[in-house]
């Protein structure tokens, strides 16, 4: 059986007069594509309003799938890290933090296999008792390049350095690579089971493993937005996810 892949969405919040509580529930276009192309069954995964409903809707969903895909989206609630919203954050939306983490742990509890991107890199660190610079021009001291680029999200525009030994290192086959790159949020303090693998030049975390398990692997860049035209080696950490869901379901 092909293997399927849950994909928690995001909302479209927009006004609307006639059915003002109508806000479309959507997955990314090109994470979607690559997991197709792969051969795999994407699965789109929609949180509910109603949080008394959360822990049993995920553990049922985790059911249904045999990995788990975070992908990139709106900022993080800084309350469930402990710490209140700084005035240059962006919109959050509590209902999908809160069943995103319901949904990474009931899968780690099921010993599902997580693959995250951007966003997903840092709901995972969160998830996993870590914090998060919410504001990385105004918190992050040694900022030196830039982090949400300027030009369209298919272009790499800084270098990504590779921890050696590393799953990254090992599937990208050097240590360093460039990347896109589009996010004003990320990895702070790391949370339990977790390790840094991935650096930018000024030393914002750019990709996280788990440390004694294969079951997680996350990067801060966009590899969806990559692998068709600008760089297809970019599709080796979907494979990689796959690789880990084929040998899990064994």
């Amino acid at each position: 059986m092909k293997p399927r892949i849950g994909i928690p969405t995001d909302e479209l919040i927009e006004i609307n007069p006639i059915m003002p509580n109508n806000h479309p529930a959507y997955a990314p276009h090109d994470v979607k594509e690559a997991f197709i192309k792969l051969g795999a069954i994407p699965l789109i995964i929609a949180f509910p309003d109603d949080v008394s409903k959360v822990d049993q809707l995920a553990q049922d969903y985790v059911q249904l799938i045999d990995g788990l895909m975070l992908p990139g989206g709106p900022d993080v609630d800084p309350t469930f890290y402990g710490e209140e919203p700084h005035p240059k954050i962006g919109m959050t939306l509590y209902q999908k933090d809160r069943f995103e983490i319901a949904l990474i742990k009931a899968a780690l509890a099921a010993d599902k296999p997580i693959f995250g991107i951007c966003r997903g890199i840092q709901i995972m660190n969160v998830a996993m008792g870590g914090t998060l610079y919410q504001d990385l021009e105004s918190q992050y001291p040694e900022l030196k390049i830039q982090h949400p680029q300027a030009t369209l999200g298919q272009f790499a525009t800084h270098h990504v350095e590779l921890t050696a030994g590393s799953k990254l290192a090992k599937l990208y086959g050097r240590s360093t690579i460039k990347v896109n790159s589009r996010h004003h949020q990320a990895v702070k303090a790391v949370g339990k089971g977790l390790k840094v693998t991935a650096v930018a030049p000024d030393g914002v975390v750019e990709g996280m493993e788990s440390t004694d398990t294969d079951l997680f692997l996350g990067v801060q860049w966009h590899p969806e937005n990559m692998w068709q035209q600008e760089d297809p080696q970019q599709l080796v950490v979907f494979q990689d996810f796959l690789d880990r869901i084929a040998a899990h379901r064994k």
